[in-house]
C-alpha cells in the first residue's frame, strides 16, 4: 500500500459542518476521483482514512490533515488536484504528499488559532490578554458528555497576543484580533475555552460570537513558540530517499564493464 498524507481547509460557510459531514463528503471525493483506496476487512468495509485532530464545529481552518491508504501508487500532486475539485468550495485539498515517517498525529502537538473579536477595542483586548498571561491557573467549566468538567485553560496557551482587525470593513466600529498557539493537552483546551478565561480574569465579553480560524497546527518550539508544517518529515525523507534521475540510469546502463571494454578488444 501507498500512504498518502493531505493537507484540507474548511473555509467560509463550510466551517459550519460537522467532522461526519465531512468525511461523508470526502468518501464522496473518493469516488468522484476514482482514487484506488485500501479497505478495511470484516462485515462493513470502509475506506482506510486516518482523520487527525478535527477542528470543532463552527471554526474554521487553513490547516486540517489526514491520511488514505491506497492499493495503487499514485502521483501525490495529480490526487491532491483531482480530490480538490471533487470536493465543494470551502473544503479545498492544499497539500499532499507521500508518508514517509510515522506517527502524523504525534507531530500535531500545537495550534496556531486567530480569533476575531467584533466590537471589542483593541485596548480592552491587550488588557485581558495581559491579565490572562499573568495568571498562574485560569479555571474554566465546560458542559460535557458526562457532566460538567473544570480546567485549567492557562496551562495550554504557549503564547497569546493582541492587535488591531485589518479594515476590511470601514465603519464596522471596534474590532480585535487575538492570536494565540495552544497546546494540544489532555483534556483539549478550545478557542472557546480561552475566551472562557478572559471573561473570567478580566471581564472580556464580546458581544457577537467571535470568528474563529485555525491559521495552523504541527510541531511546537518551545523556545520560539513557532508552530512548523507536520509534512515537512516526509518531504525530507522523500528528498533523502529520491531515485536516480533518467540521465543517471542511462550513463549507467551505457558504461562498460569494470575490466571489460579495452582488454576485449586487445583480444
Amino acid at each position: 500500500m501507498q500512504r498518502i498524507r493531505l493537507r484540507y481547509t474548511k473555509r467560509g460557510r463550510l466551517r459550519f459542518t460537522s467532522h461526519r459531514d465531512f468525511q461523508r463528503a470526502f468518501e464522496r471525493a473518493l469516488r468522484r476521483a476514482e482514487v484506488p483506496m485500501a479497505y478495511s476487512a470484516g462485515f462493513t468495509p470502509h475506506p482506510k482514512v486516518s482523520y487527525a485532530n478535527a477542528a470543532p464545529t463552527g471554526t474554521g481552518s487553513e490547516a486540517e490533515y489526514l491520511e488514505i491508504a491506497l492499493t495503487e501508487r499514485r502521483d501525490p500532486a495529480v490526487l491532491r488536484a483531482l480530490l480538490d475539485e471533487s470536493l465543494p468550495d470551502g473544503l479545498d485539498v492544499t497539500d499532499a504528499v507521500e508518508a514517509h515517517t510515522s506517527g502524523l498525529a504525534d507531530r500535531l502537538q500545537a495550534s496556531v488559532w486567530e480569533l476575531r473579536l467584533d466590537g471589542v477595542a483593541v485596548a480592552d483586548a491587550e488588557r485581558a490578554v495581559a491579565a490572562f498571561l499573568a495568571a498562574e491557573e485560569v479555571p474554566v467549566e465546560r458542559a460535557t458528555k458526562k457532566g460538567i468538567r473544570t480546567f485549567d485553560a492557562r496551562a495550554a496557551v504557549a503564547d497569546l497576543q493582541a492587535g488591531a482587525c485589518e479594515a476590511d470593513r470601514p465603519g464596522a466600529g471596534a474590532c480585535a484580533i487575538l492570536r494565540l498557539v495552544v497546546r494540544h493537552l489532555t483534556p483539549a483546551v478550545r478557542p472557546d475555552d480561552v475566551l472562557s478565561g478572559l471573561r473570567a480574569t478580566a471581564d472580556l465579553a464580546p458581544p457577537v460570537p467571535a470568528a474563529v480560524t485555525r491559521l495552523a497546527q504541527g510541531l511546537l518550539d518551545e523556545e520560539t513558540g513557532a508552530v512548523t508544517d507536520p509534512l515537512a518529515p516526509d518531504r525530507d525523507a522523500a528528498a533523502t530517499a529520491a531515485p536516480p534521475t533518467a540521465a543517471g540510469l542511462t550513463a549507467a546502463t551505457q558504461a562498460p564493464p569494470a575490466g571489460g571494454g579495452a582488454a576485449d578488444g586487445a583480444a
